[in-house]
């Protein structure tokens, strides 16, 4: 096991991972920018280093800098989080040259698995239903040609995307011109690679990913699926766990399919499982995500299980201590993303309290919200024995949270999880265009 471990992140991820790490009794090294001097990461690590100013360029994806900080304070591992450098094969690469332990899948993986229209080929061969679609298109000519192949409606989307960005949907050629610029802009401005592919648009869905963990002795556990299907500009909004709408025999079924594929790709790490499920019950595989996912803790909620001590001990060489028999998927979990909805200085906070109920945040007394980085201030999970008595608890908790002089979404999700279609479990994807 690692004895001391540099978080390359900030906000709530990078104190959940140090929260982690101290149960472990592993010391942390944090990084901040400049913007960032006062955060509550920074004051819980054991170590703290500046490594630049506050645009992430200059700071959090500063990859030479970094590694600098690792190798300075004698760090063993990099816990990148989610975001940022968690997906840069180039990165992990970098951290393997210097005798670093990448906590993550290794750069060939990696760069394997980023290319999601490669992905699906190989999803496909190891016996998934894939969305049909395209590998990367290299012009607005042959984006026609793919897209009138398929047919009209098609989903654009960027081949190193995620996060939402450099997706679009194209109802008519007559869209396709300005959509293909666009979303080739935009990948390449938040990935660095403009390449994007086509897939056939799946309506009405329900987005539906499976969390797996996978170590180096080949044993692969899922961890059950998540409903993400509250989502706002391909945003997720809520996320819940299990599904209302999946029943036990397709839950069983789709989590044996994800793991008899992660085996045969030879996966290792924490990864998840996109899907969209259709008003068939059919499952279509969409991308793997191979690092942590935001809404990783409603899982662990469900579960009892701890994803970030998981990824480290694989990271470790560690193999798993339990298998598929021994996760329980017991009761309901349901998490809301409390998000800034501008800047601000915090005046006060109160977080909601109670048996099952977990509020994970970076929240202090005087955080200040920046421009600089994504508006995530926490996620508010609560489980219980029933999906209506989880509910119930989560309205209640929504009630109690207080967060003063910073903006929020805290009314919105209220709103969202007291609405009568949420609470039956009857919503999609189109959920919020139609409120």
């Amino acid at each position: 096991m690692f004895s001391k471990i540099l978080i390359a992140n900030r906000g709530e991820i990078a104190v959940r991972i140090i929260r982690a790490c101290k149960e472990m009794g592993v010391a942390t090294v944090a990084v901040y920018s400049e913007a960032d001097a006062g955060a509550l990461h920074v004051a819980l690590a054991d170590e703290s280093y500046c490594i630049g100013a506050p645009e992430a360029s200059d700071s959090y994806l500063n990859e030479n800098r970094i590694i600098s900080t690792a190798l300075l304070s004698g760090a063993q591992a990099i816990h990148p989080g989610y975001g940022f450098l968690s997906e840069n094969a180039h990165f992990a690469r970098l951290c393997r040259k210097n005798g670093i332990v990448f906590i993550g899948p290794d750069p060939e993986n990696m760069e394997r698995l980023s290319d999601k229209a490669v992905l699906k080929e190989l999803m496909r061969d190891a016996g998934l239903s894939v969305i049909p679609g395209t590998q990367a298109v290299s012009s607005l000519e042959e984006a026609k040609k793919a897209a009138g192949k398929i047919g009209y409606p098609v989903m654009l989307k960027a081949c190193a995307g995620g996060g939402g960005r450099g997706i679009r949907l194209i109802r008519s050629e007559a869209e396709l011109d300005d959509a293909y610029m666009q979303a080739t802009a935009e990948a390449a401005s938040a990935f660095g690679d403009g390449s994007v592919y086509l897939e056939k648009y799946i309506f009405p869905a329900r987005h539906i990913e499976l969390q797996i963990l996978a170590d180096e002795a080949g044993d692969v556990v899922c961890l059950g699926e998540r409903d993400c299907s509250l989502q706002r500009r391909n945003q997720k909004l809520i996320e819940e766990t299990p599904s209302p709408a999946v029943s036990e025999a397709q839950r069983r079924d789709i989590m044996d399919a994800a793991v008899n594929a992660v085996k045969r790709i030879g996966y290792v790490g924490a990864g998840t499982l996109e899907f969209l499920y259709d008003k068939e019950g059919n499952f279509w595989f969409m991308e793997m995500n191979v690092r942590l996912q935001v809404e990783h803790c409603v899982t662990e909620m469900l579960t009892g299980i701890d994803l970030v001590k998981w990824q480290i001990r694989i990271a470790a060489g560690i193999p798993l201590s339990f298998c598929q028999a021994d996760v329980p998927l017991v009761g309901s979990a349901i998490e809301c993303r409390i998000n800034a909805t501008g800047c601000g200085t915090l005046k006060m906070l109160h977080v909601p309290g109670g048996p099952f109920v977990r509020f994970d945040t970076c929240l202090v007394a005087g955080t200040v919200v920046t421009p600089y980085y994504d508006s995530l201030l926490g996620k508010l999970v609560v489980h219980a024995k029933t999906r209506e008595e989880a509910l119930r608890k989560l309205r209640a908790a929504l009630c109690e949270l207080v967060i003063e002089g910073i903006p929020t979404n805290v009314e919105e999700q209220l709103r969202i999880v007291s609405d009568k279609r949420f609470a039956s479990g009857d919503y999609d994807l189109t959920f919020m265009g139609s409120r």
